[in-house]
């Protein structure tokens, strides 16, 4: 096999693989004498089929073979002898390929660009703050003001008082359309939490300012996508009549309700409420640190990067935007989507930090173990309930699904590493100045 290189410039390579027909037809007849002794065909014992009427028979299927093997050695061991580093999948062409004819030479061009070097940088200096914030003894109160209020009972009101938006009515109710009930649109002793938004639009604001007692007649349309198509678009009655009327009553904050939630005492509710927000908090503060930490980072680093990288990038970020902008558009039958400079410029610090985090994580061994793989994949089934089962063997079976679970687990460690070393000052602030911090970090 003879090398030539055609293209030298930057971090693109190109060369022109020449397989000599001698060669191919070499290999040819090294993998029939290979099969020969496997093969039976009529009128000859197995393994004694002549060689001439093998090449005759089987020639053509293993031509194509032969010639895919070769190209293929001779790439990886041009890839191995020059410990070449692609980044992407090589570009590979046959240049005589509708011409070629047994006994000519096959002609191969490949093109690949190669992933930059990347320069050695000190990031022990690396000035970083962290912000830190104390559990407010008002913040758990207000959690458990919130858990107290989702805990709610509901308690009668007064004799012929009326219910307000947020009570609970009983009732029964029939529905009819064009007189006639339909399936699914009667209950009896039915409770019902006006304004919550469960029923048809604009049923539950008919019922504000009932009493116990009362019957009305509740007149809706159904939506012209209800569930239900021979209902889509119908007007209906229903005919109501309300048992009770009950106001919405938060759940003392005692004991009580700390066991509702798991708690053994409320005192140990509050302890948990604090932990939580504590994690909370220091998630956020991480987030701060390891945005910080990038921003320094692309100030810092500068090399050459592979420019199929970026346009895949750049591609991918435009396409993700634009699903976004539409959110009615589920299928990908949009057309082209052409990325704006922008996308291209978030494309080449995405691609550069990645680089300089994967080269980092290379040389202080960092790597994401059995039981962090096992725990994400944990943390994804949890998104298809019935189906972890299938989301696991898909898992299982898809390399690309697994280094989509693996790459945030690294560089989340990576992160980690690089901070450690860095210099790190921490500040006290205010839970409000926290979330001020995060909203700016949204906006950017």
């Amino acid at each position: 096999m003879q090398v030539t290189e055609t293209l030298n410039q930057g971090l693109k390579r190109g060369y022109r693989f020449t397989l000599p027909a001698a060669e191919l037809a070499a290999e040819v007849d090294r993998q029939l004498a290979e099969a020969q002794p496997q093969i039976e065909m009529k009128g000859f014992r197995k393994g004694k089929v002549p060689m001439a009427l093998l090449k005759k028979t089987y020639g053509q299927r293993v031509m194509g073979d032969a010639m895919q093997k070769s190209i293929d050695d001779a790439i990886n061991a041009h890839m191995a002898e020059g410990n070449v580093r692609p980044a992407t999948q090589p570009k590979v062409e046959m240049e005589n390929g509708e011409g070629w004819t047994e006994g000519d030479d096959v002609v191969v061009n490949v093109s690949y660009e190669l992933l930059p070097e990347i320069p050695e940088t000190d990031l022990s200096g690396v000035e970083l703050e962290r912000l830190t914030v104390e559990p407010e003894e008002s913040a758990v109160t207000e959690a458990l003001e919130n858990l107290a209020k989702n805990a709610q009972d509901f308690e009668d009101r007064a004799e012929g008082e009326a219910a307000q938006s947020g009570d609970q009515v009983t009732i029964d109710f029939k529905g009819m359309v064009d007189g006639e009930a339909f399936e699914g649109g009667t209950a009896e002793g039915y409770p019902l939490v006006l304004g919550s938004g469960s029923f048809i639009p604009g049923f539950e604001e008919q019922l504000i300012g009932a009493k116990a007692g009362d019957e009305i007649n509740v007149n809706v349309t159904f939506p012209e996508d209800y569930g239900a198509p021979h209902l889509k678009g119908k007007a209906a009655v229903f005919e109501t009549k309300v048992h009770a009327v009950k106001s919405p009553k938060a759940a003392e904050i005692d004991d009580e309700l700390a066991k509702r939630f798991g708690a053994e005492s409320l005192e140990a509710l509050k302890t948990q409420i604090s932990d939580r927000l504590g994690a909370e908090y220091k998630g956020a503060a991480r987030a701060l640190v390891k945005r910080a930490l990038l921003d320094r980072l692309d100030e810092l680093v500068s090399f050459e990067l592979p420019e199929s990288l970026v346009e895949a990038e750049a591609a991918q970020i435009a396409h993700q935007l634009w699903h976004e902008e539409h959110p009615e558009e589920h299928g990908h039958n949009h057309g082209a989507i052409e990325p704006t400079e922008e996308h291209k410029k978030l494309a080449e610090r995405r691609v550069r930090l990645g680089l300089l985090l994967a080269d980092v994580g290379q040389k202080a061994e960092i790597t994401v173990s059995d039981q962090e793989m096992t725990q994400a994949v944990l943390n994804q089934a949890r998104n298809f309930p019935g189906q972890e089962r299938a989301f696991f063997e898909f898992i299982q079976q898809n390399e690309a699904a697994r280094q989509q679970l693996r790459a945030p687990i690294f560089e989340d460690k990576v992160v980690d590493h690089i901070v450690a070393g860095a210099k790190v000052t921490e500040r006290a602030v205010s839970k409000e100045e926290l979330e001020k911090a995060l909203e700016s970090l949204d906006e950017i």
